[in-house]
Order: C-alpha cells, then sequence, then structure tokens
C-alpha cells in the first residue's frame, strides 16, 4: 500500500492521537538535481573528521531518532511498515555518526530514479544537514531524477528547494518511476 500511495505522489503521515493519514498537497517541496551549495558552518563540519556517515547500516535506528520528539507523526505502525519497506529494498537510511554514536541521520523511501524524504533528527548540530546534504549529493551520483522534500521548510528553502503545482510534480514523478536506479 505504501509503495502505491508514493507511486501517486501520496504519503503518510501519522498521529499519536489517532490513524495514519494520507497527503496529496496542492504544492510539493522538490530539490533540484544540481549539487547544492552547503552554508559556511556545513563546509567546516564537512571538511572535518568530526563525523562519519553511511547509510542502510542503522534504518531502525534513524526511524526511531526521528520519532523520538515530544510529538511525533512516526507510530510504531509506520515504524514497522517502513522497516518492512527496507527490507525490501525501498526505503533508506544515511546516518551520521560521532565515535560510534548515531547522533543524526534522515530517511526515506525510493523508487525508480524518484526518493522521497521522510524525516530527519540530529543530535549533535549540523548532524541531520550533514545527512541531507550526503544524501542528495549520492542521489545525483546515481543519476536519481526527483529528490522529493514534500513540504518546503526554511532549511530547504535555503538550499534553492522549490515548489511545484500538484500536477507538475506528478508529471516529474511519472518520468523518474520508470527509470530504475540503485541506492
Amino acid at each position: 500500500m505504501l509503495l502505491r500511495a508514493y507511486g501517486s505522489g501520496i504519503f503518510p503521515m501519522g498521529a499519536a492521537d489517532g490513524p495514519v493519514r494520507w497527503y496529496d498537497p496542492p504544492v510539493r517541496c522538490i530539490l533540484p538535481m544540481v549539487p547544492l551549495s552547503p552554508p559556511r558552518s556545513l563546509k567546516a563540519v564537512s571538511r572535518s573528521d568530526r563525523f562519519t556517515l553511511t547509510h542502510d547500516r542503522a534504518f531502525e535506528a534513524v526511524m526511531r531518532g526521528c520519532a523520538d520528539r515530544p510529538l511525533t507523526w512516526i507510530t510504531e505502525e509506520l515504524v514497522a511498515a517502513y522497516v518492512a519497506l527496507h527490507r525490501m529494498g525501498h526505503a533508506h537510511s544515511v546516518e551520521v555518526w560521532e565515535r560510534g554514536e548515531l547522533v543524526g541521520g534522515l530517511y526515506g523511501v525510493h523508487m525508480g530514479a524518484a526518493f522521497f524524504g521522510e524525516s530527519m533528527f540530529h543530535r549533535r548540530p549540523e548532524a541531520s544537514k550533514l545527512a541531507f546534504f550526503h544524501l542528495h549529493a549520492h542521489l545525483l551520483r546515481r543519476d536519481f531524477r526527483l529528490h522529493d522534500a514534500q513540504i518546503i521548510n526554511p532549511f530547504t528553502a535555503s538550499l534553492g528547494a522549490v515548489e511545484l503545482e500538484r500536477d507538475l510534480f506528478q508529471r516529474r514523478l511519472e518520468e523518474a518511476l520508470p527509470i530504475e536506479r540503485t541506492f
């Protein structure tokens, strides 16, 4: 059901006090598939050897890190569903480690040449932003065609994210889905 929803441009969001809801917003935030210019603070962090980045090494731990906040939409039902997608090769994580401790990361869903970002977390300043830059660079190296960030926020806007009307997003999605890419 999740893959069918993503393939139609719909994404889930749970609620701590209720069922999972499905969203098909009138505008969608995407990152252009070009190299991003990191803010100065992130450039310094990325040049240091303070953090180690990996992907798909601690998927469930990343999801639980994303859910570890006072109000979360990531229910146990969603954790189980995304872990199942991860085992199938459709959900992926980027992890940020500091001396062996998971201090940040993100996860999302991959179909064809599209990646749908879901959530990020950090326990150290800049850790989730570093994961985001690592992910985007990885998607560029793998020749992905669509990096969906769902809803624009100040961080993605600062990177040059754009909002597409639903029809244009659907066209981009339809172009990206049949193209096979490995994460």
